[in-house]
């Protein structure tokens, strides 16, 4: 079978630098598009860095559809693999279900990284009309899309304008595992979450700090930005946030 062609702006990134690495994922319906400023900055700065696409994204909202939440997981796996390869010290961040992979990845693997950085992610989404519709014998194959939740004006995220909705029992499965896994997770935690979000509650942020078993942990609250605030008005405040981060505990 022929892969379908990425659209333009959504291919990965990897970049070859020191032997520290850091593992970037992007969220549900969006692209590495969303990452690639930060990603491209923490290269910058001399690191290793794995963007991956994640599977059924930037191509077409059918390929979405038949992907699952074990299609992602082995997406970061893979990624943070070819980071093992290259790197003695890892870190990772994601935005969204992005952030979530990130607090899965630490739960699932707590002696691999040095320290997380979630942005807005997603474990309770408090939404029982989406819930609703992970086993309806009736849903709709799509809705409308949750992409470029975004304050700066003129600022668009390359996300599907609609959202496949065989793909959000996984983005829920997903959610409940990792907020089950938080425990396990040991390593410095930096917990970024917009104070004010369209998409995922902004109760998550101290939900995850409340809930992890870090001994070295931070909330920093965004006071500019919407959800996508990779690409919002606080998007060089992350970066510098991430790089002090990284060195701090490298």
């Amino acid at each position: 079978m022929t892969d379908l062609p990425v659209l333009p702006g959504a291919e990965p990134l990897y970049a070859t630098g020191s032997r520290t690495g850091v593992l970037v994922s992007h969220g549900f319906t969006g692209t590495p598009q969303s990452m690639r400023f930060l990603a491209e900055g923490i290269a910058r700065a001399g690191y290793t860095v794995a963007l991956p696409r994640l599977k059924g994204h930037g191509t077409t909202p059918a390929d979405m559809a038949a992907a699952t939440a074990s299609d992602w997981t082995a997406d970061i796996v893979a990624a943070m693999r070819w980071l093992e390869e290259r790197c003695d010290v890892l870190f990772m961040t994601g935005l969204s279900m992005g952030g979530t992979l990130t607090l899965w990845a630490a739960a699932q693997f707590p002696d691999r990284f040095a320290g997380v950085i979630p942005i807005n992610a997603a474990v309770a989404m408090d939404s029982p009309d989406m819930a609703a519709l992970a086993f309806a014998p009736d849903a709709p194959a799509e809705l409308p899309g949750i992409g470029s939740d975004i304050k700066a004006p003129d600022v668009k995220e390359l996300a599907y304008p609609v959202t496949p909705v065989p793909a959000i029992k996984h983005l829920i499965a997903l959610g409940a595992v990792t907020q089950m896994m938080l425990s396990r997770v040991k390593c410095p935690i930096l917990v970024i979450q917009s104070r004010e979000d369209h998409v995922v509650p902004p109760r998550n942020g101290k939900l995850i700090m409340s809930a992890v078993s870090s001994t070295e942990k931070e909330l920093l609250w965004l006071e500019n930005s919407y959800h996508v605030a990779t690409l919002d008005n606080d998007k060089e405040l992350i970066l510098e946030k991430i790089l002090e981060f990284i060195k701090k505990h490298s």
